[in-house]
């Protein structure tokens, strides 16, 4: 996932995946002088003089934020005024230029809050968010309603072929004239009213929806008496829940922490089926059962304002709205995708049900495998099937071989990069390790943060974001984050991952390189600024090197005797790539119909009970079954009511099509090679936004893509 930052251009106007980098050096000898005098002693007032403007997380204070916020939206009022009030004719660069350079106070403290606020929050940080979201709201709508300032770009849109601007800075204006017009620009006066109320409301909603999950995650972990309730958990593990359970005043209990999706870690080792399903039915509760964390009401509320700002905006629902400006276009194409899927997957899911359910019998275990034991009884069909389960290979996939001799190693392979591992920087938390990224002629490239533990201050789930975007315009090179969710084990213990996490660690580092190799003018194009039914599609890729022979060979040795993985394993591994596909398609079917059904409801559909909203919604597309819920239920999906995926996390699926295809493209031009790479990172890594997405591919790829290499790959191909 690459997190948007809610920055000025991005959050309150609806462009949540258009992250805008901001300059490292002062818009004006004026404005930094201001800017010193009302920050003293604030780590935010000039530019970081460390390396590549990394942030002084060892200066940031939390109360240095919100005058910093302050400041910043003053400052880039005073800016965008200038641009709006200009006497002088607008001109690419006194209009579209000023822009791109303005905001730079601001951009500074809220990317570096937004990141934490993610990675590493805390009541006051909650609290800032809370209080900063409607105002940040309120800034960007001063901005894109401003009717001068529109009226400036509109002027040069409309002239565009005769301004003798190159490719990217034509597609620059027009970029700009849509996020304005999408933002309300044309509105009537009383209409851009109504429309700030929106964003103000929404932004509100958000992040309370967003805090609640997270709290609510905090304070839902399965207690149970007694070690043998959690059987099959490593002694390792069981010590860790014990101290957890400490820690929550609960001594002589057992603690098992929740993450953020449906289906929980220890389901695939917890073998009594009544603790199993304890933990499973804890899961699905969230947010549904009453209290303070119920978010239902919140739900409620963000789909009917999403509504209401979509008919202002002249669209009939708000997925109509925020489809409209990604690839997909349309709702229209969108169901297409997920009704072909739907019916295959649900299908294949039954089959592996009842494989599942005949290992259950044959133990006779005495129970109809459902939602809680499917991860359990799977791992027992993959070892039969294939011999090997889970725990055989978690030996092989300890944390750092996984980063250093995998993840980079490939990087390195396809692409030339090498790492070199930092001390010297200051990090937000002693987990976090920092890199210095050199490119193959040994100019450095980047910085790279990898946070990879979980911790009750992180949200759950995987991301990307960036603290500096690469830009030439600013001089600016990409300062980047990935931020993972494993269990920190017992201190002296190694941390071991599973076969998921470890495709996540490559997922998540494909959006890394998206930012890393970003090689654009203006920032508005910068790194993973395109369209987020395409943004997933460059991590998507880079998972395929996670079982590539050479590249595995190189970091999957077993962590006590360093002995390579056997080959017999890894041919096993491959063999069982299609395994479980029909469960893992309909997961995510079922949440990717979901946000979309509450985002194509118009305001005056929309439900009065969530819960039941969602049953009808999966039963009518017919993935209402039961042994495999949704990914994420609408109560705790973050993805689409914290704003970031609103109508988008189809996004997954829609970019997985190019994902396949290009990895058909690698495999027929000889997998992992240079050459090869420095083609795709040539065609389409480097060039961030700066033309069509879609055309993008096609530089790459020659042709649009096809989509029988997904069907394929996720076994559904015959049906």
């Amino acid at each position: 996932m690459s997190r948007p930052n809610l920055l000025i251009l991005a959050a309150a106007a609806g462009f949540a995946l258009t992250p805008v980098a901001f300059a490292a050096q002062t818009t004006a000898a004026a404005a930094s002088a201001h800017s010193v005098a009302s920050l003293a002693g604030n780590p935010f007032a000039q530019p970081s003089p460390l390396p590549f403007h990394y942030p002084q997380f060892d200066l940031i204070k939390d109360e240095h934020f919100a005058p910093a916020y302050a400041e910043g939206m003053a400052q880039n009022l005073k800016e965008i005024d200038a641009i709006a009030n200009n006497k002088k004719p607008a001109t690419f660069d006194n209009t579209i230029i000023a822009m791109e350079r303005s905001g730079q106070l601001l951009g500074r403290v809220a990317t570096t809050f937004g990141n934490l606020q993610g990675a590493n929050t805390n009541d006051k940080l909650d609290e800032i968010d809370r209080e900063m979201s409607p105002k940040l709201a309120a800034h960007n709508d001063a901005i894109y309603l401003n009717g001068k300032l529109y009226a400036r770009v509109k002027a040069l849109y409309d002239k565009r072929d005769k301004l003798g601007l190159d490719a990217e800075a034509k597609h620059l204006l027009e970029r700009y004239h849509m996020d304005f017009v999408r933002a309300g620009a044309q509105l009537s006066a009383a209409d851009k009213e109504k429309l700030k109320a929106y964003n103000s409301e929404l932004a509100t909603l958000q992040t309370s929806f967003t805090q609640n999950v997270l709290k609510e995650i905090n304070a839902s972990a399965l207690v149970v008496d007694t070690r043998e309730e959690l059987a099959g958990m490593s002694d390792a593990a069981i010590d860790a829940a014990a101290l957890a359970a400490k820690a929550r005043g609960q001594e002589g209990k057992f603690a098992v922490a929740l993450i953020n999706t449906t289906g929980q870690p220890p389901l695939s080792v917890l073998t009594n089926p009544v603790t199993r399903k304890r933990l499973m039915d804890l899961s699905l509760a969230r947010g549904g059962r009453g209290g303070e964390f119920d978010s239902r009401a919140i739900v409620l509320k963000i789909a009917k304002l999403r509504a209401e700002k979509a008919a202002l905006l002249g669209y009939p629902n708000y997925a109509a709205y925020s489809l409209a400006d990604q690839t997909a276009k349309s709702t229209d194409a969108v169901n297409k995708l997920l009704a072909e899927l739907a019916k295959p997957a649900v299908a294949n899911a039954r089959k592996e049900q009842a494989d599942l359910q005949a290992v259950a019998d044959a133990e006779k275990a005495g129970i109809q495998v459902g939602a809680s034991d499917w991860a359990f009884y799977t791992d027992k069909v993959r070892a039969q099937r294939y011999s090997f389960d889970g725990a055989q290979l978690k030996p092989y996939f300890e944390l750092t071989n996984v980063l250093e001799k995998g993840v980079f190693f490939a990087a390195n392979k396809l692409y030339g990069l090498s790492f070199k591992e930092r001390k010297d920087l200051p990090v937000y938390h002693p987990d976090v390790k920092v890199y210095d990224v050199f490119d193959a002629d040994g100019k450095q490239l980047a910085i790279f943060l990898a946070d990879m533990y979980a911790r009750p201050t992180k949200q759950g789930g995987a991301w990307m974001n960036e603290y500096v975007s690469q830009s030439k315009l600013l001089g600016t090179h990409s300062v980047v984050a990935n931020h993972l969710n494993i269990p920190k084990p017992p201190a002296g213990e190694p941390t071991l991952l599973t076969v998921d996490e470890v495709k996540t660690a490559f997922h998540e580092f494909g959006h890394a390189l998206h930012g890393m190799f970003s090689n654009v003018k203006y920032p508005r194009f910068s790194g993973t600024s395109v369209p987020r039914d395409f943004v997933e599609y460059p991590s998507q890729v880079n998972e395929m090197w996670m079982t590539n022979p050479e590249v595995l060979a190189n970091y999957a040795r077993h962590y006590k005797t360093g002995e390579a993985m056997p080959k017999e394993l890894l041919e096993k591994v491959t063999a069982a790539k299609k395994f479980n596909q029909g469960f893992t398609t309909t997961e995510n079917v079922a949440s990717s119909l979901l946000d979309q059904r509450w985002h194509q409801l118009p305001a005056t559909q929309i439900p009065t009970d969530v819960l039941a909203f969602e049953a009808a919604a999966l039963k009518d597309v017919g993935v209402d079954y039961a042994p495999v819920p949704p990914r994420y239920r609408t109560t705790y999906f973050s993805h689409t009511f914290s704003g970031g995926y609103a109508a988008g996390y189809y996004s997954y699926l829609w970019s997985e099509k190019l994902d396949a295809d290009t990895v058909e493209w690698f495999k027929e031009n000889g997998g992992l090679q240079r050459k090869n790479g420095d083609w795709f990172r040539d065609k389409l890594l480097s060039r961030g936004g700066t033309d069509d997405a879609l055309q993008l591919f096609r530089n790459f790829r020659g042709r649009d893509a096809k989509i029988e290499p997904l069907l394929e790959r996720r076994g559904l191909l015959a049906e």
